[in-house]
This record gives structure tokens, C-alpha cells and sequence, in this order.
């Protein structure tokens, strides 16, 4: 389900906006960021992948800010199974990163 509503959803960490949109897919009580809408700056690749049995194999990214390192604190995936699709490439955060609507 794709929110357009009036909030926008903002991703924080370490009070740094790593993402804002008002266009966020809700997947499992998750918001999912559009990807060009993620300040790719704080984002760096991990080696981790997790497997969802209908969405398929996710991607991490860890969360950087001024030095400081939030290991695996966003997921997307890269190529998801078609129930899923509509999530393709989609951001979502945890592990201490704030979600505000």
C-alpha cells in the first residue's frame, strides 16, 4: 500500500534524516523508503543477505553518520519474488534508526 498522505515519514539516526518521503510502501508493519528518496551519503553495502520466504533474498546496508557505524540497520531487495515486487529496491530501517510520521 502506497501512503499519500499528508505526514512524511522520516528516517533518523543519530538525529541525521537518512530518508523522507511521503510515498513509503507499508510491508508487515515496515515502511519501505523509495529508493531515490534515501541519502545514499549514510549508506554503505554489507556482505549480509536474509531470506524471506515470499518476498525473497534481502540486501543490507550499514548506516553511517559522522564516523559512526550502524551495522545492518537498512534492508531492500534487490530482486524480489513477484508477490513483492511492488517493494523492489525499497529501503527499510531498524536496529536504532527511527521512523517518524
Amino acid at each position: 500500500m502506497i501512503r499519500e498522505d499528508l505526514s512524511v515519514p522520516k528516517a533518523l539516526w543519530k538525529g541525521t534524516v537518512i530518508a523522507e518521503s511521503n510515498e513509503c510502501v507499508e510491508v508487515e508493519g515496515n515502511l519501505y523508503f523509495p529508493p531515490k528518496t534515501v541519502k545514499m551519503e549514510f549508506m554503505r553495502g554489507s556482505d549480509t543477505h536474509t531470506v524471506c520466504p515470499w518476498k525473497g533474498t534481502a540486501s543490507y546496508y550499514d548506516v553511517v553518520v559522522d564516523g559512526d557505524v550502524n551495522e545492518d540497520a537498512a534492508w531492500y531487495y534487490p530482486d524480489p519474488k513477484e508477490e513483492a515486487a511492488h517493494i523492489k529496491g525499497f529501503i527499510a530501517f531498524w536496529r536504532g534508526v527511527t521512523v517518524e510520521e
